[in-house]
C-alpha cells in the first residue's frame, strides 16, 4: 500500500515513516498542504495520514476540497488537537479515522489496517485463494497447511495483487504500490519479487501478460 505521510513535526514524522515502512509499505512524507496537493496529484495513494496544523494552513479545509475534487481516498488525521468538536469537525469533513497526539505507533498500524480493510471490501480479512487461505490482517498465509513467510516488500507486492484481483497490474503500478518517490529502483525488482513468491506461493498464483503486466488468480 502506498500512503501519504502529511506532517510537520520532524520528530514524530520519522517515527511514522520508519512505523509505515516497517509494516511492508512506502510513504512518502511532506511537511506542508502544498506539497501534499502536488504530490497527491502525481501519485495514486491507498492512504492519507494528515495532520491539522500544517505551516500552510489547516487540515480540515484541505480535507473537503479534496472530498468536494471527488477524491475518496482514505484519511486518518493526526492531531493534538483532542476535543470532542475537533474530532466530530474532522470526520464530518470526511476523514475515515482520527488518532489524537501522543499515540502509540502499533495502534496506528491497526487502524490502518483496518480502514484498508473497508476500503477493500473485506472487513473479515480471510481470503481462499487456490491453495492458499490467507488471513490479510495478521499478514499470515497457509499453503496446503503449512505457513508461507513473505518478506515486508514480498507482502506489499501481495497486497496490491489483492486489492485488484484477477485486475491486470502493470509493471509502473507495481513499482508505485511498493516505493517511495526518493527510492531507487532497478529495472528488474517487480520480476525478481515475484519470481520469488510464485516459488512460495505457487506457479500459477500470478499469471504473466507480457508486455502489459501481472494478475492474480481470483479468489
Amino acid at each position: 500500500m502506498r500512503v501519504l505521510l502529511v506532517e510537520d513535526d520532524t520528530v514524530l514524522g520519522s517515527a511514522v515513516r520508519d512505523q509505515i515502512a516497517a509494516d511492508g509499505h512506502s510513504v512518502d512524507w511532506v511537511q506542508r498542504l502544498d506539497a501534499a496537493s502536488d504530490y497527491i496529484h502525481a501519485a495514486p495513494y491507498e492512504l492519507i495520514l494528515l495532520d491539522l496544523m500544517l505551516p500552510d494552513g489547516l487540515g480540515i479545509p484541505f480535507l473537503k476540497k479534496l472530498r468536494g475534487s471527488g477524491d475518496v481516498t482514505p484519511v486518518i488525521i493526526l492531531t493534538a488537537l483532542d476535543q470532542i468538536s475537533d474530532r466530530i469537525d474532522g470526520l464530518n469533513a470526511g476523514a475515515d479515522d482520527y488518532l489524537v497526539k501522543p499515540f502509540d505507533l502499533q495502534e496506528l498500524t491497526a487502524r490502518l489496517k483496518a480502514v484498508a480493510r473497508r476500503y477493500s471490501g473485506n472487513p473479515n480479512p480471510i481470503v481462499k485463494l487456490g491453495a492458499l487461505d490467507i488471513d490479510i490482517a495478521a499478514r499470515s498465509i497457509a499453503r496446503e497447511g503449512k505457513q508461507v513467510t513473505l518478506t515486508a516488500r514480498e507482502w506489499a507486492l501481495f497486497e496490491a495483487f489483492l486489492q485488484h484481483p484477477g485486475n491486470l497490474l502493470s509493471k509502473n503500478q507495481l513499482e508505485e504500490s511498493l516505493y517511495a518517490f526518493d527510492s531507487e529502483i532497478e529495472s528488474n525488482t517487480i520480476e525478481v519479487h515475484i519470481s520469488r513468491m510464485r516459488k512460495k506461493l505457487g506457479a500459477g498464483i500470478i499469471e504473466t501478460v507480457r508486455g502489459m503486466g501481472y494478475r492474480l488468480e481470483q479468489p
